[in-house]
């Protein structure tokens, strides 16, 4: 387990299957919260079976933690040459303190080397969010009215060569 100096305490390190009900917890409760405008289109216990079945076991998961509580995850994938940013979230009380960040800078440094460009989509209406990716390298290639995503929000592709 990595802890950035600037953010003492913080553990970031692969998330384990016993992980599965936190990452859940930050997943629903960051959605509430910043993604409001964009209800789930699957139920509260069909999002926590996916995390349990799906989204860890595919062991591309990282957790961000702090005195033993998980603060917030990021899940990359990989394509034929590019990678996914496919989620980033954290609990709602710690955006803007830095975690996001460390989070996102340990996702990437989990990518293969050389690494390949890293696209992900982003809700037009989550400004907070597209502000943080800009910030961070990922620069506009594409805007969709919604249609293709289970949501049916306007979203951002991103990418980060």
């Amino acid at each position: 387990m990595t802890a950035p100096a600037d953010l003492p305490g913080l553990g970031l390190r692969a998330a384990r299957p016993a992980d599965a009900q936190s990452v859940a917890d930050v997943f629903l409760a960051s959605r509430r919260v910043h993604v409001a405008f964009a209800p789930l289109a699957h139920s509260e216990p069909e999002v926590r079976d996916w995390i349990a079945h799906t989204l860890l076991p595919a062991g591309r998961t990282r957790v961000a933690e702090h005195a033993g509580v998980i603060l917030g995850f990021a899940a990359t994938s990989l394509e034929p040459g590019f990678a996914w940013l496919d989620h980033l979230y954290l609990a709602p009380d710690r955006i803007g303190q830095g975690w996001g960040t460390a989070l996102l800078h340990a996702a990437l440094a989990d990518l293969p080397s050389p690494t390949p460009t890293v696209r992900l989509y982003c809700f037009q209406a989550n400004r907070l969010a597209c502000r943080f990716y800009e910030r961070h390298g990922f620069v506009e290639v594409a805007r969709s009215d919604g249609r293709d995503n289970e949501e049916r929000c306007p979203d951002v592709l991103y990418e980060r060569r």
